[in-house]
Protein backbone atom coordinates (compact mmCIF):
# COMPACT_ATOMS: atom_id res chain seq x y z
CA UNK A 1 0.00 0.00 0.00
CA UNK A 2 2.81 2.26 0.92
CA UNK A 3 4.56 1.61 -2.00
CA UNK A 4 1.36 2.23 -4.05
CA UNK A 5 0.84 5.72 -2.08
CA UNK A 6 3.85 6.88 -3.08
CA UNK A 7 3.67 5.96 -6.89
CA UNK A 8 0.74 8.00 -7.41
CA UNK A 9 1.76 10.79 -5.61
CA UNK A 10 4.85 10.80 -7.78
CA UNK A 11 2.04 10.88 -10.80
CA UNK A 12 0.07 13.21 -9.52
CA UNK A 13 3.10 15.82 -9.14
CA UNK A 14 3.77 14.92 -12.36
CA UNK A 15 0.67 15.97 -13.87
CA UNK A 16 0.54 19.09 -12.08
CA UNK A 17 3.47 19.90 -14.04
CA UNK A 18 2.05 18.98 -17.29
CA UNK A 19 -1.24 20.75 -16.06
CA UNK A 20 0.41 24.01 -15.73
CA UNK A 21 2.90 24.08 -18.56
CA UNK A 22 -0.28 22.80 -21.17
CA UNK A 23 -2.37 25.99 -19.36
CA UNK A 24 0.62 28.65 -19.57
CA UNK A 25 1.00 27.61 -23.52
CA UNK A 26 -2.63 28.04 -24.33
CA UNK A 27 -3.06 31.08 -22.30
CA UNK A 28 -6.62 30.04 -21.93
CA UNK A 29 -8.38 27.52 -19.43
CA UNK A 30 -8.82 26.23 -16.07
CA UNK A 31 -6.08 26.12 -13.51
CA UNK A 32 -7.63 26.27 -10.32
CA UNK A 33 -10.34 22.97 -10.81
CA UNK A 34 -7.87 21.47 -12.82
CA UNK A 35 -5.13 21.09 -9.88
CA UNK A 36 -7.75 20.34 -7.03
CA UNK A 37 -9.17 17.35 -8.86
CA UNK A 38 -5.52 15.85 -9.94
CA UNK A 39 -5.40 13.26 -6.99
CA UNK A 40 -8.65 11.88 -7.62
CA UNK A 41 -8.01 11.88 -11.27
CA UNK A 42 -4.75 10.17 -11.00
CA UNK A 43 -5.78 7.70 -8.48
CA UNK A 44 -9.09 6.09 -10.63
CA UNK A 45 -6.06 6.02 -14.45
CA UNK A 46 -3.26 4.37 -12.86
CA UNK A 47 -4.65 2.50 -9.74
CA UNK A 48 -8.14 1.66 -9.54
CA UNK A 49 -10.36 2.13 -13.58
CA UNK A 50 -9.93 -0.85 -16.05
CA UNK A 51 -9.13 0.66 -19.08
CA UNK A 52 -7.21 0.50 -22.33
CA UNK A 53 -5.34 3.09 -24.21
CA UNK A 54 -4.70 1.23 -27.02
CA UNK A 55 -8.66 0.00 -27.50
CA UNK A 56 -10.51 2.87 -25.72
CA UNK A 57 -13.71 1.24 -26.85
CA UNK A 58 -12.85 -1.91 -24.95
CA UNK A 59 -16.57 -3.46 -24.11
CA UNK A 60 -15.02 -4.45 -20.52
CA UNK A 61 -13.85 -0.80 -19.87
CA UNK A 62 -14.89 1.37 -16.63
CA UNK A 63 -16.58 5.02 -17.65
CA UNK A 64 -15.18 8.21 -16.44
CA UNK A 65 -17.67 11.22 -16.62
CA UNK A 66 -15.60 14.52 -15.82
CA UNK A 67 -18.67 16.34 -15.23
CA UNK A 68 -16.96 19.92 -14.36
CA UNK A 69 -15.62 19.57 -17.99
CA UNK A 70 -14.27 22.68 -17.05
CA UNK A 71 -11.44 20.65 -15.49
CA UNK A 72 -10.55 19.24 -18.90
CA UNK A 73 -6.92 19.62 -18.79
CA UNK A 74 -6.29 17.63 -15.64
CA UNK A 75 -8.07 14.59 -17.90
CA UNK A 76 -6.20 15.69 -21.10
CA UNK A 77 -3.05 15.19 -19.03
CA UNK A 78 -3.77 12.00 -17.65
CA UNK A 79 -4.92 10.60 -21.06
CA UNK A 80 -1.83 11.82 -22.88
CA UNK A 81 0.37 10.19 -20.06
CA UNK A 82 -1.78 6.87 -20.57
CA UNK A 83 -0.96 6.80 -24.19
CA UNK A 84 -4.51 7.33 -25.61
CA UNK A 85 -3.03 10.26 -27.81
CA UNK A 86 0.83 11.88 -28.30
CA UNK A 87 1.81 14.16 -25.57
CA UNK A 88 3.27 16.64 -28.06
CA UNK A 89 -0.88 17.22 -28.17
CA UNK A 90 -1.09 19.30 -25.13
CA UNK A 91 0.44 21.78 -27.12
CA UNK A 92 -2.79 22.17 -29.42
CA UNK A 93 -5.23 22.89 -26.28
CA UNK A 94 -8.09 25.16 -27.02
CA UNK A 95 -6.49 25.92 -30.36
CA UNK A 96 -8.50 25.74 -33.49
CA UNK A 97 -8.94 22.57 -35.15
CA UNK A 98 -7.54 20.91 -32.12
CA UNK A 99 -8.78 17.81 -30.68
CA UNK A 100 -8.67 19.22 -26.98
CA UNK A 101 -11.21 21.56 -26.89
CA UNK A 102 -11.88 23.83 -23.93
CA UNK A 103 -14.40 20.60 -22.53
CA UNK A 104 -14.19 17.40 -23.06
CA UNK A 105 -15.31 16.15 -26.50
CA UNK A 106 -16.14 12.72 -27.31
CA UNK A 107 -16.68 12.76 -30.93
CA UNK A 108 -12.87 14.33 -31.27
CA UNK A 109 -11.07 12.88 -28.30
CA UNK A 110 -9.45 9.17 -27.46
CA UNK A 111 -10.70 7.83 -24.13
CA UNK A 112 -13.07 10.91 -23.30
CA UNK A 113 -16.59 8.98 -22.77
CA UNK A 114 -19.22 11.97 -23.40
CA UNK A 115 -19.10 15.81 -23.76
CA UNK A 116 -19.62 17.72 -20.68
CA UNK A 117 -18.87 21.12 -19.53
CA UNK A 118 -22.51 22.48 -19.41
CA UNK A 119 -22.70 22.27 -15.42
CA UNK A 120 -25.19 19.86 -14.21
CA UNK A 121 -25.66 17.40 -16.93
CA UNK A 122 -22.94 14.85 -16.01
CA UNK A 123 -24.54 12.83 -13.51
CA UNK A 124 -27.60 12.24 -16.10
CA UNK A 125 -25.30 10.67 -18.61
CA UNK A 126 -23.58 8.76 -15.83
CA UNK A 127 -26.97 7.62 -14.60
CA UNK A 128 -27.40 6.29 -18.57
CA UNK A 129 -24.19 4.07 -18.98
CA UNK A 130 -24.43 2.76 -15.12
CA UNK A 131 -28.44 1.19 -16.13
CA UNK A 132 -27.02 0.39 -19.70
CA UNK A 133 -24.22 -1.68 -17.81
CA UNK A 134 -26.59 -3.40 -15.84
CA UNK A 135 -28.82 -4.48 -18.94
CA UNK A 136 -26.00 -5.91 -20.36
CA UNK A 137 -24.70 -7.69 -17.16
CA UNK A 138 -21.42 -6.16 -17.43
CA UNK A 139 -19.18 -5.58 -14.29
CA UNK A 140 -17.92 -2.23 -15.28
CA UNK A 141 -18.34 0.57 -13.21
CA UNK A 142 -19.12 4.14 -13.63
CA UNK A 143 -17.08 6.91 -12.32
CA UNK A 144 -18.22 10.72 -12.07
CA UNK A 145 -16.58 13.40 -10.74
CA UNK A 146 -18.77 16.76 -9.98
CA UNK A 147 -17.52 19.91 -8.53
CA UNK A 148 -19.53 21.45 -5.35
CA UNK A 149 -20.57 24.62 -7.47
CA UNK A 150 -22.19 22.39 -9.52
CA UNK A 151 -23.86 21.14 -7.26
CA UNK A 152 -26.06 24.27 -7.09
CA UNK A 153 -27.57 23.05 -10.39
CA UNK A 154 -31.13 21.29 -10.13
CA UNK A 155 -30.65 18.86 -12.56
CA UNK A 156 -27.94 17.34 -10.42
CA UNK A 157 -30.52 16.64 -7.19
CA UNK A 158 -33.20 14.66 -10.22
CA UNK A 159 -30.22 12.57 -10.90
CA UNK A 160 -29.15 11.54 -7.36
CA UNK A 161 -33.04 10.44 -7.13
CA UNK A 162 -32.94 8.83 -9.88
CA UNK A 163 -29.24 6.85 -8.89
CA UNK A 164 -30.74 6.05 -6.11
CA UNK A 165 -34.35 5.37 -6.83
CA UNK A 166 -32.60 2.89 -9.26
CA UNK A 167 -29.96 1.79 -7.01
CA UNK A 168 -26.99 1.74 -9.22
CA UNK A 169 -24.46 0.50 -7.40
CA UNK A 170 -22.24 0.50 -10.24
CA UNK A 171 -22.21 4.04 -9.79
CA UNK A 172 -19.64 6.07 -8.04
CA UNK A 173 -20.04 9.82 -7.66
CA UNK A 174 -16.91 11.74 -6.51
CA UNK A 175 -17.05 15.68 -5.38
CA UNK A 176 -14.29 17.37 -5.78
CA UNK A 177 -15.46 19.88 -2.96
CA UNK A 178 -12.87 23.02 -3.03
CA UNK A 179 -15.48 25.60 -1.97
CA UNK A 180 -14.72 27.78 -4.46
CA UNK A 181 -16.04 28.46 -8.01
CA UNK A 182 -15.51 31.35 -10.90
CA UNK A 183 -17.55 34.22 -8.54
CA UNK A 184 -16.37 33.31 -5.42
CA UNK A 185 -16.64 31.33 -2.01
CA UNK A 186 -19.88 28.56 -2.71
CA UNK A 187 -21.40 29.07 0.48
CA UNK A 188 -22.02 32.88 -0.45
CA UNK A 189 -22.68 32.59 -4.32
CA UNK A 190 -25.00 30.08 -3.09
CA UNK A 191 -24.59 27.31 -0.04
CA UNK A 192 -24.67 23.38 -1.05
CA UNK A 193 -23.57 22.64 2.25
CA UNK A 194 -24.17 20.08 4.37
CA UNK A 195 -22.95 17.96 1.14
CA UNK A 196 -22.69 14.61 2.93
CA UNK A 197 -26.23 14.77 4.82
CA UNK A 198 -28.09 15.74 1.65
CA UNK A 199 -26.61 12.90 -0.26
CA UNK A 200 -27.94 10.77 1.98
CA UNK A 201 -31.06 11.92 2.76
CA UNK A 202 -31.54 11.10 -1.19
CA UNK A 203 -30.22 7.22 -0.65
CA UNK A 204 -26.31 7.54 -0.88
CA UNK A 205 -23.86 5.45 0.40
CA UNK A 206 -21.74 8.33 1.69
CA UNK A 207 -17.93 8.45 2.04
CA UNK A 208 -15.98 11.62 3.53
CA UNK A 209 -12.22 12.19 2.54
CA UNK A 210 -9.31 14.66 2.29
CA UNK A 211 -9.38 14.54 -1.54
CA UNK A 212 -5.42 14.96 -2.15
CA UNK A 213 -4.61 11.71 0.38
CA UNK A 214 -4.16 9.23 -2.02
CA UNK A 215 -4.57 6.56 0.57
CA UNK A 216 -8.08 7.69 1.97
CA UNK A 217 -8.84 7.74 -2.08
CA UNK A 218 -8.11 4.30 -2.63
CA UNK A 219 -9.88 3.02 0.26
CA UNK A 220 -12.74 4.92 -0.48
CA UNK A 221 -12.78 3.62 -3.74
CA UNK A 222 -12.13 0.23 -3.02
CA UNK A 223 -15.07 0.39 -0.15
CA UNK A 224 -17.60 1.22 -2.89
CA UNK A 225 -17.39 -1.36 -4.67
CA UNK A 226 -18.56 -3.28 -1.77
CA UNK A 227 -21.54 -1.80 -1.22
CA UNK A 228 -24.69 -2.92 -2.93
CA UNK A 229 -28.07 -1.56 -3.53
CA UNK A 230 -26.95 2.17 -3.69
CA UNK A 231 -24.48 4.63 -5.44
CA UNK A 232 -21.81 5.54 -3.61
CA UNK A 233 -21.04 8.77 -3.19
CA UNK A 234 -17.52 9.93 -2.18
CA UNK A 235 -17.70 13.57 -0.70
CA UNK A 236 -13.30 14.73 -1.25
CA UNK A 237 -12.50 17.99 0.38
CA UNK A 238 -10.19 19.67 -1.36
CA UNK A 239 -7.74 22.82 -1.75
CA UNK A 240 -8.84 24.98 -5.42
CA UNK A 241 -5.10 25.18 -6.81
CA UNK A 242 -3.65 22.78 -5.00
CA UNK A 243 0.28 22.42 -5.03
CA UNK A 244 1.37 26.06 -6.14
CA UNK A 245 0.75 27.91 -3.09
CA UNK A 246 0.22 31.23 -4.71
CA UNK A 247 -2.83 29.79 -6.35
CA UNK A 248 -4.27 27.62 -3.92
CA UNK A 249 -7.71 29.05 -1.99
CA UNK A 250 -8.48 31.69 -4.30
CA UNK A 251 -11.07 32.10 -6.99
CA UNK A 252 -9.31 34.55 -9.10
CA UNK A 253 -7.30 31.98 -10.55
CA UNK A 254 -10.65 29.65 -11.61
CA UNK A 255 -10.68 30.43 -15.05
CA UNK A 256 -7.07 31.80 -15.63
CA UNK A 257 -3.74 30.69 -16.18
CA UNK A 258 -0.49 30.67 -15.37
CA UNK A 259 1.48 33.96 -16.78
CA UNK A 260 5.05 34.01 -17.89
CA UNK A 261 6.31 35.68 -14.80
CA UNK A 262 4.08 32.96 -12.86
CA UNK A 263 5.40 29.79 -14.80
CA UNK A 264 8.97 29.49 -12.95
CA UNK A 265 7.42 29.89 -9.80
CA UNK A 266 4.65 27.33 -9.99
CA UNK A 267 7.26 25.19 -11.42
CA UNK A 268 9.14 25.34 -8.13
CA UNK A 269 6.08 24.99 -5.88
CA UNK A 270 6.07 21.76 -7.61
CA UNK A 271 9.77 20.43 -7.31
CA UNK A 272 10.54 21.21 -10.94
CA UNK A 273 12.49 23.71 -13.21
CA UNK A 274 11.70 25.20 -16.70
CA UNK A 275 13.67 22.58 -18.52
CA UNK A 276 11.80 19.57 -16.93
CA UNK A 277 14.01 18.23 -14.85
CA UNK A 278 13.42 18.04 -10.80
CA UNK A 279 14.76 19.65 -8.16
Amino acid sequence: MNETVATLQKKARKLRVDIIKTLHRSKSGHTGGSLSVIDLVTTLYYHKMRHNPADPKWAGRDRFVLSKGHAAPAQYVALADCGYFPAEDLGMLRQLGSHLQGHPDSKGTPGVEVCTGSLGQGLSMANGMALALRLDKSNSRVYAILGDGELQEGQIWEALMAACHYRLDNLCIMIDANGLQIDGEVAKVMNVEPIPEKLRAFGCNVIEIDGHDISQIISALDAAETVKGQPTAIVARTVKGKGVSFFENKASYHGVTPSDEELPRALECLGEDCNGGEK
